[in-house]
């Protein structure tokens, strides 16, 4: 076995201290530093350093007719708001997706929202969608664009506003999808948050192919083609599943993000009360399901849907077992939490 990179050293050093205070002011300070570093050479070179990614035209993909500079990003929810994408871009990864976002700003649920499970590497969250609004983060990304380098993919996450009535859901995306579809490369379709009351009706099949169609077709009258992609929930079993992917293969859609935060708690190491918290559960106890869920959508769908592997992925050997599994692209999250963005360097030498 690869003995632990200086990178996962030093951030096993600094991680006792980062997680002595809340977790979601550490995440907002995170963000505030990396918008810093993105605006400066010498900031940029240091977390090109951190990152340890070679950018290489060997690692490029092409995919949804993007080009994507490797195929390890990171997930929606870290950057809701596209504050740090210079940043992003800098630690060497090939993409990252922003949102999830609301046509509107919403504050997102009452705190304390976000849990550390250390003893099982895992997070729980119940943020409910706190963004800025669909049209602040669009004027990010724009504005974003001129530092951004070649091969640097941004997909932007949209989901329902808290206070739209479930059966309102499909003018609530498509209101977001007007605002962003012009800066984004791609969409992500999030129906799977467990934080936001119905949300999860949308993956009945006849209901999300509704959504979809309206969406491309709002897309078409716009002049806006953004490929789209579906985030999924973990939670599915398996004949659902397998109708949702046969239904997403003649749809509009491009493929499928495999997944969202589970509701299930079985096998966890950490003790009550934190354990009881409400809200979706990521991280270590993901990967399996997800594992299983990409190797499923693979043979049910074929190789026409593009699959991005998201939950679990701490290491880059599981990076790579996920593109084995039939994954297209990898996305990073609460590994990052734990091991640092030295995983991004891993994750990239690992897939190559």
């Amino acid at each position: 076995m690869r003995p632990p990179s200086w990178r996962r050293a030093v951030y096993r050093v600094a991680r006792p201290i980062l997680f002595r205070f809340d977790p979601e002011r550490i995440h907002r300070l995170t963000l505030r530093a990396l918008a810093g570093t993105g605006t400066q050479p010498a900031g940029r070179a240091v977390a090109a350093a951190v990152g340890g990614v070679r950018v290489r035209e060997t690692d490029a993909i092409q995919l949804m007719g993007l080009r994507f500079r490797n195929r390890v990003g990171v997930g929606a929810g870290f950057d809701k708001d596209a504050v740090a994408l210079a940043g992003w871009a800098s630690l060497g990864l090939g993409f990252m997706e922003v949102g999830t976002v609301t046509p509107l700003p919403q504050a997102g649920n009452p705190r304390p929202r976000l849990f550390r499970l250390p003893a099982d590497g895992a997070l729980i969250n119940r943020m409910g969608f706190n963004n800025d609004g669909a049209a602040g983060l669009a004027r990010r990304v724009m504005l974003a664009r001129r530092s951004l380098p070649r091969g640097f993919v941004v997909g932007v996450n949209i989901g329902r506003s808290h206070a739209t009535a479930p059966s309102a859901a499909i003018d609530d995306y498509r209101a977001a999808q007007r605002l962003v579809a012009p800066v984004a490369d791609y969409l992500a379709v999030n129906v799977s948050s467990p934080n936001t009351a119905g949300l999860r009706d949308l993956q009945d099949p006849g209901r999300l192919a509704h959504l979809l169609d309206a969406l491309a077709d709002a897309g078409e009258r716009s002049g806006s083609r953004c490929p789209m992609l579906v985030k999924v929930a973990p939670d599915l079993d398996a004949v659902h599943l397998d109708e949702l992917v046969a239904m997403i293969v003649d749809s509009p859609a491009a493929g499928l993000i495999v997944a969202n935060t589970t509701l299930f708690r079985d096998g966890l190491r950490s003790a009550p009360p934190v354990t009881g918290e409400r809200g979706g559960l990521s991280g270590e106890p993901l990967w399996g399901r997800c594992l299983d869920a990409i190797e499923r959508v693979r043979t049910t769908g074929g190789a026409r849907l593009v699959i991005v592997a998201s939950g679990g992925i701490s290491s880059g050997a599981r990076a790579a077992a996920a593109i084995e599994a039939g994954a297209d692209l990898v996305q990073l999250w609460t590994g990052l939490v734990y091991h640092g963005p030295g995983l991004i360097g891993e994750a990239v030498r690992a897939i190559a």
